[in-house]
């Protein structure tokens, strides 16, 4: 059953819920450290990732609170396009859909024509960015990365370009016979403003082994975001979750993330990702992986990620287009205060399934926010305030969150 929950307190303090009697005391000292300032352990975290009821509700209204101490009542969305230069790729990771042979009737290749063409009708359209990741085509030279940010750079030379995983960093650097720390400064060099924090699914050896058979270790990610973090290059952070994994797996995830954060500085978000199933071979193949996250899931691991986070990470991000536009406007109120990028293009998820569309309007974004009572505000790929939208009249339809 759905309960409409309407979050209650007083300024920044504890909020009412983590008082409420059905909450143990075990919760309820957890949730009051974390709300005076103790870091959430990962022991804790994994019992936060299990509560229901009473106990979730306290949850999402404590993050809730530590969301309004570090970003107040502001929720922003980017407006960029998705360019997927290429779908071939040869890594056979399990759990995409998206990967095809260089034979395959539906194989795409973009030339740089095309990937600056689509750049330009971005830029056209309000875009302050676009987001350029693709498959690993075997034929696709080093140069080829440094060539697609010159490119748009040429003749967008104000457009911010975030690009390649860390997967094609490895990739790049080895085609180049770089160091990676050598490729990303020449990419910087030529232009490449962030670097998203994708690849990364569950920074955990064994489940890592079951969803790939030869991606990029823990470690190898590890390293190449650092490397791009001590070069000054920004990247965002992601987990992917709700197929093999379960709540070990989220601490210790959160976990590593917050210590590279410590030492490094250089995340600019964090980004859950949920699992999506339907077309691919982890899930058509082994019966033991789950059809993606659960809606309480989805609803914990934004909100334990904005406990474990807080003081390091500040921005949260739903993905509307892995949860939808509804659920994800619903998680402003549970510790998220950032809807992400309108995309113009989605392919990756819309390859496994997914079906939330490719693309949302800036002003569907802005009245998402609203709905949900915060101000609606466009940023840019570094969280700095581009527009604030006007205010409107209008009647929040919810105030917390009904879990």
């Amino acid at each position: 059953m759905n309960i409409t929950k309407t979050v209650h307190y007083s300024g920044f303090g504890i909020p009412e819920e983590v008082s409420h009697p059905e909450v143990s005391d075990a919760i309820r000292q957890v949730l009051q450290e974390v709300l005076n300032g103790k870091e959430l352990s990962e022991p804790d975290a994994i019992e936060l990732f299990q509560v229901e009821g009473a106990e979730l509700n306290a949850l999402t209204a404590t993050a809730d609170v530590l969301r309004r101490r570090a970003v107040g009542d502001d929720a922003t969305f980017v407006i960029t396009r998705n360019i997927n230069y290429t779908n071939v790729c040869y890594m056979g990771c399990r759990f995409c859909n998206f990967a095809k042979r260089k034979s395959d009737p539906d194989a795409e290749f973009f030339d740089l024509d095309e990937i600056t063409r689509r750049a330009q009708e971005a830029w056209d359209r309000g875009a302050t960015e676009v987001c350029i990741q693709g498959g690993l085509h075997p034929n696709i030279s080093g140069h080829f990365y440094r060539d697609m940010v010159k490119a748009i750079k040429r003749v967008l030379p104000d457009m911010h370009i975030h690009a390649f995983s860390p997967f094609e960093i490895w990739f790049g650097a080895q085609k180049s016979r770089m160091s990676y720390r050598d490729f990303i400064r020449d990419l910087m060099d030529h232009g490449l403003g962030s670097m998203p924090g994708t690849a990364a699914e569950i920074l955990d050896t064994e489940v890592r082994k079951q969803l790939t058979r030869d991606k990029l270790t823990t470690e190898q990610w590890v390293e190449i975001i650092t490397a791009a973090h001590e070069e000054g290059l920004p990247t965002t952070s992601t987990i992917m979750y709700g197929h093999i994994d379960g709540p070990e797996h989220w601490a210790t995830h959160l976990g590593l993330l917050r210590k590279i954060q410590k030492q490094t500085g250089g995340f600019t978000e964090f980004v859950p990702l949920g699992f999506i199933h339907y077309k691919t071979p982890l899930f058509l193949e082994d019966k033991g992986v789950r059809p993606g996250p659960t809606r309480l899931e989805h609803i914990r691991m934004h909100a334990v990620a904005r406990l474990m986070l807080h003081g390091w990470i500040d921005n949260i991000q739903a993905s509307w287009v892995k949860m939808g536009p509804d659920l994800a406007g619903e998680l402003l109120a549970a510790g998220v205060n950032d809807l992400g990028g309108t995309l113009m293009n989605e392919s990756i998820s819309r390859a496994a399934g997914a079906m939330h569309g490719q693309e949302m309007k800036p002003e569907d974004m802005a009245r998402i926010i609203r709905d949900m009572g915060r101000r609606p505000v466009r940023r840019n790929t570094l969280y700095e305030h581009v527009e604030t939208f006007d205010e409107m009249r209008y009647f929040p339809r919810i105030a917390g969150i009904q879990v």
